[in-house]
């Protein structure tokens, strides 16, 4: 791993900071799951189940415990992942985001054999719900709403997790991801979510709306896992197909004019940011880097560095509080809920990004 350089200086104090904020945090939360703290007193709101945000916080406890190397630390993280077992036979494609993240850094050789089986247990369940008709596991029913859904939030996590199982696994995930991105080039900004309609066509959502922040650091994130773990799966055209893909999702992101930290609606510069999109897309932009720089695009991956080296910057020291806190996230702008908050999605990516950035990770890790 390569050692942290000198600018990067304020990357290890916010990772300290970080990393003392998921210790107050899990001492206030106990076997709950935290989900989104005030910005003024820190307290979390949180839930028993963890919704589809439990395998951000059991992630940030695996980083916390390979951090430290703590007996104690690394058997909170795994009661946290075991807690999540409870997600792998519901109806949701936000079991991409559950288990993946929530047994990705504990689930390697040497580490908790319980975790990965529980990933694999979860990637099954998802392979059985996958629609070969439409390509793609539906959103599905589990927290109320139409279940056949395409919706960025499933590709993240879902993706990987899908990939793991050889054969059809890997034909899933690529379908599943393809879907998808084929979907996002029907409109610009590409539409969140769609519903299927008859003879195979799609309906656009109005919920959520165009223009949000999410919406294309989700895709960027599971369009790099895609390029990293389907490689072997994937012909040159395949392959060539992604990164396409990448390209025309990532040329927006690599203008001067773009933001660092999004505004949670486009078209709404008066309105809350959301620092979680801005930790998602760092994040998404540095696996893409690596993967640009094993395949002879070194230009191309020094950009897609520095776009997250400065996002990543501007977080810390514009959005980090004195507590380690990530603030100013929107958990979702149209219904005034938690809209310049703490995010635990936001620290979880954030404290990922850098891990990555310093060396103390690999990109494809988590």
């Amino acid at each position: 791993m390569p050692e942290t350089t000198h600018h990067e200086a304020w990357a290890d104090r916010a990772w300290g900071a970080l990393l003392e904020r998921t210790e107050q945090t899990a001492a206030e939360v106990g076997p709950r799951f935290p989900l989104y703290a005030d910005p003024e007193s820190g307290a979390w709101k949180s839930t028993s189940r963890g919704s589809w945000t439990g395998g951000f916080w059991a992630g940030l406890l695996w980083l916390r415990a390979l951090a430290s190397g703590a007996p104690q630390d690394r058997a909170a993280a795994a009661e946290c992942t075991r807690r999540l077992a409870h997600w792998t036979d519901q109806d949701t494609a936000t079991r991409g985001l559950i288990f993946w993240y929530g047994t990705a850094l504990a689930a390697g050789p040497g580490r908790d054999g319980e975790a990965a089986g529980l990933r694999e247990k979860a990637a099954r369940s998802c392979l059985a719900a996958y629609d070969p008709e439409r390509e793609l596991v539906p959103w599905g029913a589990a927290f109320g709403g139409p279940r056949m859904l395409a919706r960025v939030d499933a590709v993240p996590g879902l993706v990987p997790l899908l990939a793991g199982l050889a054969g059809e696994g890997q034909r899933a995930a690529h379908g599943h991801l393809t879907r998808h991105l084929t979907l996002s080039r029907t409109e610009h900004p590409p539409r969140p979510a769609w519903r299927a309609g008859p003879e195979n066509g799609w309906t656009p959502c109005a919920e959520p709306a165009p223009g949000w922040s999410r919406t294309t650091p989700w895709l960027l994130l599971g369009l790099a896992d895609g390029l990293h773990f389907l490689t072997d799966g994937l012909d040159s055209r395949a392959a060539r197909g992604l990164w396409e893909a990448a390209g025309r999702l990532t040329a927006p992101r690599l203008a001067p004019a773009s933001p660092l930290v999004p505004p949670a609606q486009e078209g709404q510069p008066s309105g809350p940011v959301d620092t979680s999109a801005a930790a998602i897309e760092a994040v998404a932009l540095l696996k893409l880097a690596a993967l640009a720089r094993a395949t002879d695009r070194g230009t191309e991956a020094e950009r897609l560095t520095a776009r997250a080296r400065q996002i990543l910057h501007r977080l810390c020291t514009g959005h980090l509080s004195a507590r380690g806190a990530l603030t100013d996230g929107c958990y979702d702008a149209a219904r005034a809920l938690a809209p310049c908050h703490e995010l635990i999605w936001g620290d979880f990516f954030l404290a990922v990004g850098l891990a990555v950035l310093t060396g103390r990770t690999d990109p494809f890790t988590t």
